[in-house]
């Protein structure tokens, strides 16, 4: 940490060090020199956003998030722009990674990206406006602008080469998604995602109309599978912000969520690719050896999946001694019928040939696309928030990481076969040490303009939530991204060289997560025209 510092401190303007963040203030035309500097030092990315200060100093200023795995710490380097000159040097070419946010800032705040490989719309809807970018402050949350009638080109195929479209509805992907493979043959060369039709806007309500003790309650509306997770990390966000410790138990009951909710999130999953692959004695099995999870979670909370108990200060609820033993006694059934799942996936030739060998993501790549999660850790990248930024009751418990190199779709099952396990061993150890006494406690005022970041390790991996609090009781900004955000990019890895067959396999082994989408691309067979639908036209159907 010291290091980089020293060394960062020649070619920028200012840094300041707090308990876990490096804060750089840098110009934008040094934006690409701190980049290289950064990832020589082993810096991993990790989010790029923007934060509105026209009203303030006539300025949007570029938060750049990256994080140093092994000395639990964040780098922010911040960049003003001004209101006149929004643009900025692309560091694609150096962070790979950094593709969508690139795009998302553009589509959001107006922010030009000189040297973009890929400057299309990310976020926004074909028919939205040019010129209006709905994050910025003078933007409405209850406005609708008109619409434009200039939609977003669609990647080419080389000559020779053909579009097969998968999504938006596809049978064995839980939510829609949009995928245009480009194929030679039967072979893979290329292929382009297209998602964000419904952005929820999510961030920008929370921003214009909801209180701090509101928000838990729509953050866990960003998933709909693991969404404890989201609201675990943005109450961690305000309270590091604002300085507020809370209770023991509160943290160890936070823990005991995250980790049942991460054995219903991977025991879907394994069902899921055992339908893939035409498995559903293994679907149906998987999905039940699931629900006892949820019973658990609905008799504590009330409710099957989003639990509605975070708020910042703690949690509102208390877990009972019944309540824990009733746990106990889920799990080791859960233990013994996974063990069992897990020799019947070990034993099958059929899953091993559809598995082995194939979406293989090899670590140079999975390092450069900073995919997080079992994505990861199938490539053998040794990443995992609980314990390299322990959080929660996390750093009193003992966790094992468990790691595969291969990179193929089977190395990512087996990490989630271990992680299951991993869960099970860790609800124990809390199980045996929740500490007695108080659930939450009570919150003041929240003074503005304190920042901080938040990591969870969902079961999809790396989540990240930043909050800047404000002077009207609620988040001046606040930034969510989600695992799948950066796993999705190392598709274009993934697929390339893949048969067309194993694609749908390979897209549903990061475990993907969708917006909902209303809109088809249309291949006519006979005259073989695409034709792409606006909602306008779906509408009149």
């Amino acid at each position: 940490m010291s290091e980089i510092r020293e060394t960062i401190v020649n070619i920028t303007d200012k840094v300041e060090t707090t308990d876990e963040n490096l804060i750089v203030y840098s110009k934008p035309s040094q934006i690409k020199e701190v980049a290289k500097l950064l990832v020589m030092q082993g810096a991993r990315f990790a989010h790029l956003t923007a934060i509105d200060f026209i009203n303030q100093k006539n300025q949007i200023e570029l938060n750049y998030f990256f994080s140093l795995i092994d000395d639990s710490m964040n780098v922010i380097v911040k960049i003003p722009l001004e209101a006149s000159e929004l643009s900025i040097s692309s560091i694609s070419e150096i962070i790979p990674a950094v593709i969508w946010s690139e795009r998302e800032c553009n589509d959001l705040f107006g922010i030009n990206f000189e040297g973009h490989p890929d400057p299309r719309r990310l976020v926004l809807p074909d028919n939205w406006p040019q010129e209006v970018h709905p994050l910025r402050k003078n933007f409405s949350y209850n406005s609708k602008p008109p619409e434009s009638k200039q939609p977003a080109p669609l990647k080419k195929p080389e000559e020779g080469k053909t579009v097969i479209p998968i999504g938006p509805f596809y049978p064995s992907l839980e939510e829609p998604a949009y995928f245009r493979l480009i194929v030679d043959g039967e072979e893979i060369a290329d292929f382009d995602y297209r998602g964000f039709y419904v952005h929820r806007g999510i961030e920008k309500l929370a921003e214009s109309v909801l209180n701090y003790q509101q928000i838990p309650f729509l953050a866990e509306r960003i998933c709909g599978i693991c969404g404890f997770v989201h609201s675990c990390a943005y109450c961690q966000a305000v309270e590091k912000a604002a300085g507020i410790e809370i209770p023991l138990r509160a943290k160890f009951i936070r823990s005991l969520f995250l980790e049942l909710e991460r054995l219903h999130s991977h025991l879907l999953w394994v069902g899921l690719a055992a339908h893939i692959v035409g498995f559903d004695t293994l679907f149906m099995q998987a999905w039940r050896i699931r629900e006892p999870v949820m019973y658990i979670c609905e008799i504590i909370t009330g409710n099957r999946k989003t639990y509605g108990i975070n708020i910042v200060g703690g949690v509102t609820i208390d877990v009972h001694n019944q309540h824990l033993k009733d746990i106990d006694k889920v799990i080791s059934q859960i233990e013994k019928e996974v063990r069992e799942l897990r020799e019947i996936i070990l034993d099958d030739e059929v899953i091993q040939l559809r598995f082995k060998n194939v979406g293989v993501l090899k670590y140079d790549d999975a390092k450069k696309y900073c995919v997080c999660g079992p994505v990861a850790r199938g490539s053998g990248i040794n990443i995992d928030m609980r314990t390299n930024f322990p959080y929660a009751a996390y750093p009193m418990l003992n966790i094992r990481i468990p790691l595969n190199k291969s990179g193929d779709v089977w190395a990512r099952t087996i990490v989630r076969l271990e992680e299951i396990l991993i869960s099970i061993n860790i609800i124990r150890q809390i199980l045996e040490n929740i500490p007695e006494g108080p659930t939450s406690i009570k919150i003041s005022r929240i003074e503005p303009w304190k920042e901080a970041v938040s990591y969870i390790e969902a079961p999809r991996g790396q989540l990240f939530h930043y909050v800047m609090t404000g002077p009207e009781g609620r988040p001046y900004r606040w930034s969510v991204r989600a695992p799948s955000y950066q796993n999705y990019q190392a598709l274009s890895v993934m697929l390339k060289g893949a048969s067309i067959a194993d694609a749908p396999l390979i897209i549903g082994s990061i475990d993907p997560c969708f917006s909902c989408t209303e809109r088809y691309e249309i291949v006519d067979l006979k005259t073989n025209s695409i034709k792409v639908y606006t909602a306008e036209e779906l509408k009149n159907v």
